[in-house]
């Protein structure tokens, strides 16, 4: 083809990032823009479809302005989003409402209609229980907003949204790829299809729904009007892209059945590679998304504000040191880091529950967070060691119902991305928890560098999509290895744990 770069657009729930890659990963250029988020109101959590348009635009032409590419030299651009949101759009492709984020609540009402009608349908069908996603806000919107909803030509995400408008599409053109269905609460995941089940049992018109593609479709080219919005030329190929957790797995190159995935970020988000469909009914605690590589799933579940709770502590408790008011930096993670490095494993029986914004694997928006077993001999040191372990022990609560689905299932290898997977600490204390080793990657872009890789095998770059995420993963050259010594230490405090949060549970429940 001749072509040398891959455009590779994230468009997250804060911040929009655009990279330009070399076709052999080697990233040339990113720039990143923020996205305003609206709350009018308690529980409303909003964003203007055309601010991800628009910040795209802004980001795209900045990466050029970086890298002084030649815009010919472009091969292909594909996007991924945040997921479990949905916006709207007319029979234009003009936005109808605002997108509706995943922070949003207003639809709490009708996921527990959903659980309390077809609960368990919901979940053997699209592999994820009823939660805050597309099937519940979709219901709110019709049911809540009906004159909105009779304008709407399509349900869409933020990837297709701002790809479709790019294209020139229609409303009759809209996409939604085959790695976002789990969270349409109205998909029969397996088959990559929407259920004429699920759109009967809940009377969701399944012509407002976009067609269901693969991420390497190309879903039509850049136009004249976008070339001029986003500083390119007309006519590079689109790609459909992904959801933005499958497109940070194919970054890191987590292709094979046995390794995990750990995004220590905002949200803790822990999944597994796995060859086999997971519908978890019992626990309710697994999430089902298809990998982008054929044949592949990812079971995930999630802490809202795992990575958060870090930041909480640092401001809120860590900011004074021996009576002195310390500069709220970076640089006090490491101060944390090396005193609670000091502490014994098990911070001395200290617990600590990290779902201050509501549990989310098994849905539970009424929890919060605790502290349990503290005494007069701990120490803030104590504190943030106890936050550290209680997201590993939640991990190893997640692969715990991982392997009784599939017990012969052998974990291989962690691969860690995100601000967290910069802590030793964290890593190793994972490692240790989860008895299994875990990988930091020499590259710092994956979401990105996932959409590369999807426009590069859309138009016949890379022949094996699997392949070439293996290759440029780049693992650091060491990982972190478990102590098997302490598998017998912190086995009893994750039974412990885990009984912890089913007490909590139910007293949050109660009040």
């Amino acid at each position: 083809m001749g072509k040398k770069y891959l455009l590779g657009i994230d468009l997250g729930t804060s911040a929009t990032k655009a990279s330009i890659y070399q076709i052999d990963g080697t990233l040339v250029a990113s720039d990143s823009v923020s996205v305003p988020m609206y709350t009018p109101q308690p529980g409303v959590v909003e964003q203007e479809n055309n601010d991800f348009y628009t910040t795209a635009a802004q980001a795209v032409r900045n990466c050029i302005s970086k890298s002084g590419i030649e815009l010919n030299d472009v091969a292909a651009i594909a996007f991924d989003s945040q997921m479990a949101g949905i916006g709207s759009i007319d029979e234009d492709f003009k936005s109808v409402t605002r997108f509706d984020s995943w922070l949003d609540m207003r639809c709490e009402p009708y996921i527990k209609w959903v659980d309390s009608k077809a609960g368990d349908l919901v979940t053997q069908l699209t592999g994820c229980p009823p939660t805050c996603d597309h099937g519940p806000k979709i219901l709110w919107w019709k049911n809540e907003r009906l004159d909105d909803y009779k304008k709407i030509a399509r349900f869409i995400t933020p990837a297709s949204y701002v790809a479709g408008k790019m294209a020139g599409l229609k409303a009759d053109q809209a996409f939604m790829d085959y790695t976002f269905i789990h969270f349409s609460g109205l998909s029969d995941a397996r088959k990559g299809r929407w259920s004429n089940e699920l759109c009967t049992l809940f009377d969701v018109d399944q012509d407002k729904l976009p067609i269901i593609v693969e991420p390497w479709k190309i879903i039509g080219e850049v136009t004249e009007k976008a070339a001029k919005d986003f500083g390119l030329v007309a006519g590079i190929p689109i790609a459909a892209g992904c959801g933005d957790t499958a497109a940070n797995a194919l970054g890191a190159g987590v292709t094979k059945s046995g390794m995990l995935f750990d995004v220590a970020g905002t949200a803790s988000i822990l999944a597994g590679c796995t060859s086999e469909f997971i519908a978890d009914v019992k626990h309710r605690v697994l999430i089902n998304m298809r990998s982008v590589i054929p044949g592949l799933w990812n079971p995930l579940a999630y802490i809202g504000g795992g990575g958060l709770s870090l930041r909480w502590f640092r401001d809120q408790f860590f900011n004074t040191q021996q009576g002195k008011q310390l500069e709220i930096t970076d640089e006090l993670y490491d101060l944390m880091a090396k005193e609670a490095a000091n502490v014994k494993p098990g911070a001395d029986g200290l617990f600590f529950s990290p779902h201050l914004g509501g549990k989310i694997c098994p849905s539970d928006p009424a929890m919060r967070g605790a502290w349990v077993g503290f005494s007069w001999g701990h120490t803030q040191a104590h504190f943030y060691r106890a936050i550290l372990e209680s997201v590993a022990y939640e991990y190893e609560y997640y692969l715990k119902v991982l392997q009784e689905y599939i017990p012969d299932l052998v974990l291989v290898e962690t691969r860690a991305v995100g601000g967290g997977s910069r802590s030793a600490l964290w890593n190793q204390i994972k490692a240790d928890v989860l008895q299994v080793p875990y990988q930091c990657l020499k590259r710092s872009e994956f979401g990105t560098w996932g959409c590369a890789m999807i426009a590069g095998y859309a138009v016949g770059i890379y022949p094996d999509l699997s392949e070439i995420a293996r290759k440029a993963a780049k693992p650091d050259d060491k990982p972190y290895q478990p102590d098997k010594n302490l598998q017998e230490i912190y086995q009893p405090l994750v039974n412990k744990y885990i009984q912890l949060q089913e007490s909590l549970d139910q007293l949050y429940k109660k009040l």
